[in-house]
């Protein structure tokens, strides 16, 4: 197992016991699981991100920390933050993280999820121009998103 992928279930097991709501010092929880602090803000911006639901607050200095907070949102608040948080451009990689957590949240199931998946694919869009794709395939998330919320 990876050490990010420890730190995340480290900080996941620390979220459910919490209520949601977890403060942390990123010195102190590095000591304790015996990596660099660098490793932690990694986890913490690449897999505790808004659009996967969570809010982040830091406050540096010596009595820093950092505060996960798990959103809890009813469908259609969270697929409008998914609207609002897919921009002008959306990549493949970017996509996908967007549908992995529609399905998370079963909003979508499995085979939705495997359709979207190839649609939103570089490969289906292999004929849309490389300048304009990352912006058509983020038009059709925003489509599938509205979709969903009617």
């Amino acid at each position: 197992m990876l050490i990010s992928d420890h730190i995340a279930r480290f900080l996941e097991r620390m979220l459910d016991s919490n209520g949601g709501i977890l403060e942390i010092k990123r010195n102190d929880l590095a000591e304790k699981l015996g990596c660099v602090p660098s490793q932690i803000n990694y986890v913490i911006t690449s897999r505790f991100t808004p659009e996967q639901g969570y809010i982040i607050e830091s406050k540096r200095g010596g009595g820093g920390y950092i505060r996960i907070v798990r959103k809890t949102m009813h469908n259609d608040e969270y697929l409008m933050h998914f609207f609002c948080a897919i921009g002008e451009n959306l990549n493949e990689q970017e996509a996908n993280v967007f549908l992995n957590n529609l399905y998370g949240q079963e909003i979508i199931s499995e085979r939705e999820f495997i359709l979207l998946s190839s649609t939103l694919s570089t490969s289906a869009l292999s004929k849309v121009p490389r300048q304009i794709r990352n912006s058509v395939r983020a038009d059709i998330m925003r489509h599938i998103i509205l979709e969903l919320m009617s």
